[in-house]
């Protein structure tokens, strides 16, 4: 399946933040885009697009936000049938190593340390889907 027809969730407490990175995906051609404003309303989004057997594709998700962080949506996601190989990658203004080896133990698909660049943005996002969807 080409990235353009996948289903993407984003997910960020900042609406400025979540519109920079629908943005990113318009440009890259992706039509299919939701937002999320925490990991709680991204969860509850994911399992009601599950039930109706319309399930999220790929999902981009801050770290830090209030109710959910994005490590615990992950952690669900991958404990979830219909979400343990969804396409995954993690936006944080965080740079710890520590974080980083606890994402990538979780299964994340790639990381994205902001302030990013389009071109970084591409980059990840680009590496996370040739991860979960080979040969595309």
């Amino acid at each position: 399946m080409a990235m353009t027809e996948l289903k993407f969730l984003v997910v960020d407490d900042m609406m400025t933040m979540r519109k920079i990175v629908s943005q990113q995906l318009r440009a890259m051609g992706v039509v299919t885009i939701e937002e999320a404003n925490d990991g709680t309303v991204a969860w509850n989004k994911m399992e009601e697009a599950a039930k109706l057997n319309k399930p999220f594709q790929f999902i981009v998700s801050d770290w830090n936000m209030p109710e959910m962080k994005g490590i615990d949506l992950l952690k669900k996601a991958r404990a979830h049938p219909t979400y343990k190989t969804v396409a995954f990658l993690l936006v944080t203004a965080e740079s710890e190593m520590d974080q980083v080896k606890e994402a990538v133990a979780s299964g994340v698909d790639n990381y994205l340390v902001k302030p990013f660049t389009p071109q970084s943005f591409q980059e990840k996002l680009m590496a996370a889907y040739q991860r979960r969807f080979p040969g595309k």
